[in-house]
């Protein structure tokens, strides 16, 4: 099994529109074993920093491939990164709070 996710291992990565798989390189299937050694499935926020930029880098060069149109339906699972969308209204929410201070915090001259 090992030497099957080593020649033809896939990614599994949730998204809000379903599951995508993309299909890493020898070195990438590798390092992504040693990423689910311990678990078949992992939420980003666990993973290192390292791990989670590796994850998207690999999204974002391989493309994802689509559930109806999936050529990978045979191919071994190396590991499912559980994606959940981030919301935009927090982030906007978070940017203004730090580029206006509090009227009730005193500032340094």
């Amino acid at each position: 099994m090992l030497l099957e996710k080593l020649a033809d291992g896939v990614l599994c990565v949730l998204t809000p529109l379903g599951p995508r798989y993309v299909r890493p390189t020898f070195w990438q299937r590798i390092y992504l074993l040693w990423i689910f050694r311990h678990f078949q499935a992992l939420p980003p926020q666990v993973l290192s920093p390292r791990a989670q930029r590796f994850v998207e880098r690999l999204c974002e060069a391989e493309g994802f491939g689509a559930v109806g149109a999936n050529p990978f339906q045979d191919a071994p699972m190396l590991g499912i990164v559980e994606r959940r969308p981030e919301l935009p209204s927090s982030k906007k929410a978070a940017k203004q709070t730090v580029e206006s201070p509090s009227p009730f915090v005193r500032q340094r001259p």
